[in-house]
Parts: C-alpha cells; structure tokens; sequence
C-alpha cells in the first residue's frame, strides 16, 4: 500500500478515534481473517519480535504501523502464550516515544533478565533531511507489563556499516550474554557484527567480530539474524537480502535461510563447520524468522507470514501479514526439521476421512500419504470452476510443487505463481495446516516447510483431488 511519508510517519497522537474506528470497522469486513493464527488487529503486522520465555509464560511481540497496510511509525506489540499455540494480547505495548526510537521500534529480541524482561531492538531515528541513525537500545518489562527504557544507546552505528545496522539478537552461551546485529558494509556487502555482555551487564556491551560465516557474502544486507543450538550445534537463522541465486536457488523477493555448524567460537566470532546456505522455508511467504532456545531445552520458532516490499489483497481492508504456527527445530541427518509444537493437537476437532469431494471451513489439519512412484493432486480451497491453491506431489521425480496461478486474487506475480522443493522419492507425509488464507505445508514431520498465502473467492473452501484418491483425513480446527 502506498502512503506519504507524512501520513505513515505521523505520530500516534495525532491521529483520532474516529479515524482509528474507520480502519477498525474496514479490517473487520476483510473475509479473510485466520482462526488460529496470529494477526494484526488493525494495520501492518512484519517481524515477529522479542520472542522469550519469562514469569512462566511465553512471549511474543509483533511489529506493527496500526493505521494502514504500510510500513510506517512502528512499535511492538506483546502477546503471551502458555502452550505456544494460544497466543493473547496483553495490551502492553513498546512504542515509538523516546528519542532513541522517534521513528520507529525496529525488530530485536527479547531475555529474561533478574526479575524483568530486557528487550533489545533497533531504534530508528531520522533526522531533518530523513537520514537514519540506527540505534541498538534496549528496554525493560516488568512482570505486570510496565516498560521502561534505558535512556543510553547500548551499542551506535560503527564506523565500517551503513545506515543499515539493525535487528539484535541477545542469546546467552556458556553462561555469557552475546549479541549480534544484521549489517551492511560501505561496499554494500551484508554481515553480522558479534558482541558480548561486559560482566554479563545487558546495558554494556564491547565487539568482539565480524561473524566469520565460513562463506563469501553476497547479499547486500542480512536481516533478523539468529543463532540457536539444538544438540550443541549452532544454527544461524538469517534474511540475507539480495542474495546472488549462484549461491541459493531461490524465488522470493527475499530468501529465508539457515546454516547448521559443528561448533562456535565466541571468542574469535566463528562459527565451525562445513555450513552449507539453504532454503529455511520453500513457499511463497515466509520471512524474517526469529528463533530462541526455551529453558526447556527446546529452540523454537516462528516466521512472519508476509514479504517486504510485497502488497496483498489484504490491503484493501488496511490490514496485512500473520505470523506462523510456532515451530520446534530438531536436526535428524545434518538436516534442520520445523515441527509445530504439540499442542497444536489440542485444536483438532475429530478426525474426518478425505473422500473425493470435501466441503471445509478452511480450517483445518489435513494429513495425507504420497505412495512410492505415484503423482498426485490436492486443490485446496477450491471453487465449483476448478480454481483453487493447488499442492502436486510427485515420488516418482521427487518433487513437490506449489501452485497459485488460478485466483482472482493474485499478487507478486512477478516472482512467479509455483514454489517446488525436492522430497524423498518413496512414501511421503503431508501435514497441511489450512487457514482461511494462510497454507503451512509440513513434508515428513518438518524435513521440508512450505508457507503460503492463497485469498479464495466467495469463501471456496472445498478440497478436490484431481488426479485421483489420496489417502488421508482432516480435522477441522477449533
């Protein structure tokens, strides 16, 4: 959506009830909203943000410009989670309202520090001529959701990046605070700058490197970096956009990527290991994922279900972008699986047998068998005319293929209307987690993800097989 500067930076007390009810009451006649995942309330929802484990609750925070389906002043906004599945609203909220983030709460991360939670982020600043300054800031929560903000910049632009310089990550290993921060170069190279807590102290921080990735970038900026460990081994979880496709085949405006190492170095900032790029996610929409390790033990993540610089049917109703079902990493042969947690199964209704032809409120859990040397053909939220988010699975190539040509509801069709990735050529699972809009596709318990939006017309909601019975059944979603 386009919108003037002025009105997308305009600041949140000058705009009036009256004006805020009419994008209320416009969002509320969109047909599209999800059942259960999370989305903005009203306006832009983008990077999910501060997700952490504190006072026995989860929490999550969303990016957010509440007046319209545009990048705009943001701020966060927090959710709370006892199962990860069921996500609230709390009301708290980190604006955009001290001196260090006057143009927006960009995206960062969240820790439990002592008794509060620290929140670490990106504030955007511009001055008369509309020139950034990021600042890495950071702010504390309270356990009954009061935020304070440190009133010092933790960490300023270095000399050796661009105005580009955002999206901290704080994560602790070997009982050290670390930090690291998306970058730009002045030769317009993307990198990540690493950082450690000075005596463990949140508000001091001291460089340590330039991450040493093991591979010569070429992206020109690296957003939302993270690093997780699942057995000990690091994974490092980026957006690097721009990215030359020599070094990744990919079809997005921007990939989502992952590399797992053996080991990593703190010290002299590396991470060891024979890494290769990959694809974190193969579908049309899925970005900026941020990931963190639970006290549980288990690194869990979630994705913005959207794209920078992308518009969406949504748009018309000034509202835009969800977030993903929350998503346990485990690696089972040097390769990273995304499963949803568990209690995702607390949501399903009974389960109902997949015949030929299935009317469904498009929402739903759907599981179904590929054979060995078979090819075959779901068409989800499908109409009487045979149009609808087509899902064709292949063993006898090995292929799976997304396809979202046929909709009166197209959009960034420049990038492409089919995803495809390989999958094993033998028996193989699909979860198919299906929400009014939004497509998770799940291949053998998370070896493969696939996240999608498709907007059907008229509320077209069957399931049709046109290449013949596919064995499986669905639950409808509570």
């Amino acid at each position: 959506m386009n919108l003037p500067q002025e009105v997308r930076y305009r600041p949140y007390q000058e705009w009036t009830e009256d004006q805020f009810l009419q994008i209320k009451n416009k969002v509320a006649q969109s047909p599209w909203h999800a059942n259960y995942h999370s989305e903005p309330q009203t306006g832009l929802l983008n990077d999910p943000n501060g997700f952490s484990y504190f006072d026995g609750k989860y929490h999550l925070f969303y990016q957010n410009w509440p007046y319209g389906a545009a990048h705009g002043l943001k701020q966060w906004v927090h959710m709370t989670s006892e199962d990860l599945v069921h996500f609230e609203e709390s009301g708290t909220k980190l604006l955009p309202d001290h001196v260090n983030d006057a143009q927006g709460a960009y995206s960062g991360s969240a820790y439990a520090v002592d008794d509060k939670l620290f929140l670490f982020y990106t504030g955007n600043v511009r001055d008369q001529n509309w020139v950034r300054d990021p600042r890495q800031i950071g702010a504390y929560m309270t356990k009954d959701g009061q935020i304070e903000k440190c009133s010092q910049v933790l960490i300023s632009q270095p000399e050796d990046v661009t105005e580009h310089f955002r999206d901290p990550q704080i994560f602790k290993y070997q009982e050290h605070f670390y930090a690291i921060v998306g970058a730009q170069n002045h030769e317009q190279k993307g990198f990540i700058k690493l950082y450690k807590a000075v005596a463990n102290d949140v508000e001091n921080w001291k460089f340590v490197a330039d991450l040493d990735l093991g591979r010569q970038a070429s992206e020109y900026m690296v957003e939302c970096p993270n690093l997780v460990f699942v057995n000990e081994k690091p994974i490092l979880i980026y957006s690097p956009q721009g990215l030359s496709k020599d070094e990744l085949n990919y079809d997005n405006i921007y990939p989502n990527t992952y590399q797992i190492f053996d080991t990593f170095d703190p010290e002299k900032g590396q991470l060891i290991g024979d890494a290769p790029l990959q694809n974190l996610d193969f579908g049309f929409e899925a970005y900026a994922t941020q990931a963190f390790n639970s006290p549980d033990g288990r690194a869990l993540a979630v994705s913005w279900i959207g794209l920078p610089d992308v518009d969406y049917p949504t748009d018309d109703y000034d509202y835009q972008g969800a977030l993903s079902l929350v998503k346990e990493l485990t690696i089972k042969d040097g390769v990273l699986y995304q499963k949803p947690v568990s209690a995702m199964s607390n949501l399903q209704g009974q389960a109902q047998i997949l015949e030929e032809k299935n009317t469904t409120t498009n929402s739903y859990h759907l599981q179904v068998t590929i054979p060995a040397q078979s090819q075959k053909e779901l068409l989800l939220m499908a109409d009487a005319y045979g149009n609808g988010f087509a899902i064709a699975a292949d063993t006898v190539t090995g292929t799976l293929t997304l396809d979202r040509s046929k909709t009166k509801h197209g959009f960034a069709e420049a990038y492409g209307t089919k995803r495809s990735c390989q999958i094993p050529k033998e028996d193989v699972t699909l979860n198919i987690y299906v929400d009014q809009s939004i497509i998770e596709v799940f291949v053998n318990d998370g070896q493969a993800v696939l996240t999608s939006r498709y907007f059907p017309e008229n509320g077209a909601s069957a399931i049709l097989m046109p290449k013949g019975k596919v064995d499986g059944h669905y639950y409808e979603m509570r």
